[in-house]
């Protein structure tokens, strides 16, 4: 009689719901899953090793390319972990500024999430409408920044500028014109606060849109409910934190358990789910949205009502107005120096962390006095996710891959950083 064996098999990172470099290999019997280990490596930024050899100021561009759609978010954790070692105090303005695009941050996170997440499992419609609403958030990044992902907007001391004054509005074209164009330049007409207000009072709508074309849906329901299930137990056992931890009904968040910017003052609620599965990590990730709505319109209400600095006035870590530069002797040395040698740190190492739409994404530093550091070390949640892919898919079936993957909700640039 001939042998049988198990079958191994390449998951990825050619497959479609890989997500980029994610290499599974798969030890199936049938079609049931008995092992899968996840290989990574393959595409190894060495972002960490970068960050100690350029000044403070020159890696907050690299933190934006980690988790590629938690921009700002990365930003945070790094620029707090440089004010923490300075002692900045970071003007209220710019931490309210903060807090609002962290969770402008968070909205693109979970569309850009539940439009793949449905695609990976069969469903088109959810991927066009949540990438719609995507785009409307990229022009938000685009009017503060100039650029619509990588953002480099937070600086050790607030922020890089002010909000505009005006939102920039679409030109004509041949696929956009007349009423269509009229309609789609109605929000623009004032500020990004104006905007942003717009925007949010609509998205609520939205989200049940989403919800209508899923929550209830059998197929939708069947490919999610009892897929790759996490105990409470297990999963701080696991290191998981975000929606992974929440989905399994612990009630964690930064946010709230160790508040930081401007969460403090905020009314929110924290979303949780109780069995574990994928099917609670969606709900849980849906209601974030919504949440994350209510926070931003908290926070426009606030910055209408109080301008100010959004940058600490200290020409050793910020640079001077172009005007000051110019006018200014000392401001042009102050700028010239910045920009070349940047500026030392004390002494000292630090742990900040901020709660990023995936977890707990944080930023370990150690300074000895230069002005660059001598150690940097991202804790990516995804990492600690990935590491639980064998537990959760071992007894189910190849089709439900797709599905723990997606749930994961796994960027690997924050895994092989």
């Amino acid at each position: 009689m001939s042998e049988i064996r198990n079958f191994t098999m390449n998951f990825g990172p050619q497959h479609p719901a890989a997500h980029g470099v994610l290499r599974l290999i798969l030890e199936l019997n049938g079609e049931t899953v008995e092992r899968a280990d996840p290989h990574v490596g393959l595409l190894h930024r060495a972002t960490e090793k970068l960050a100690e050899s350029k000044p403070y100021n020159q890696s907050i561009g690299y933190m934006d390319r980690l988790d590629y759609v938690s921009m700002m978010c990365n930003e945070h954790a790094y620029v707090r972990a440089i004010e923490q070692l300075l002692g900045l105090d970071v003007p209220e303005r710019a931490e309210y500024i903060r807090t609002m695009f962290d969770e402008v941050t968070r909205i693109l996170n979970h569309l850009m999430w539940i439009g793949s997440n449905a695609l990976d499992l069969g469903a088109m419609t959810v991927f066009l409408y949540a990438f719609r609403e995507r785009e409307g958030l990229m022009d938000t990044y685009e009017a503060v920044s100039g650029t619509r992902m990588h953002a480099t907007y937070y600086r050790p001391g607030g922020v890089y500028r002010d909000l505009p004054e005006t939102m920039p509005r679409l030109a004509e074209s041949r696929w956009r014109k007349g009423k269509d164009l009229e309609r789609m330049n109605r929000w623009r007409m004032g500020s990004l606060l104006d905007y942003l207000e717009a925007y949010c009072n609509d998205f609520f709508q939205r989200v049940d849109d989403y919800e209508t074309l899923l929550t209830d849906n059998r197929i939708w329901k069947q490919r999610t409910v009892g897929i790759g299930v996490v105990g409470p137990e297990r999963a701080l056992q696991m290191g998981f934190s975000g929606p992974m931890l929440r989905g399994s009904g612990v009630e964690w968040d930064l946010r709230r358990k160790q508040p930081y910017a401007r969460y403090r003052q905020m009314d929110f609620d924290i979303p949780v789910g109780t069995n574990g599965d994928c099917y609670d990590r969606y709900l849980v990730r849906v209601e974030e949205m919504r949440q994350s709505a209510r926070i931003v319109l908290q926070c426009i209400e606030w910055l209408r009502a109080n301008p100010g600095p959004v940058m600490v006035r200290n020409f050793k870590v910020s640079p001077p107005s172009r005007e000051e530069m110019k006018d200014d002797m000392e401001a042009l040395i102050h700028h010239f120096k910045l920009f070349t040698e940047g500026y030392c740190v004390p002494e000292g190492e630090t742990y900040a962390a901020v709660e990023a739409p995936k977890g707990e994404f944080g930023c370990y530093m150690i300074s000895d006095g230069a002005n660059k550091p001598f150690r940097v070390h991202l804790r990516a949640p995804g990492f600690a996710h990935l590491s639980a892919m064998h537990e959760m898919a071992q007894g189910h079936m190849l089709a439900d891959v797709p599905a723990l993957i997606a749930t994961q909700d796994i960027v690997f640039g924050e895994i092989d950083r």
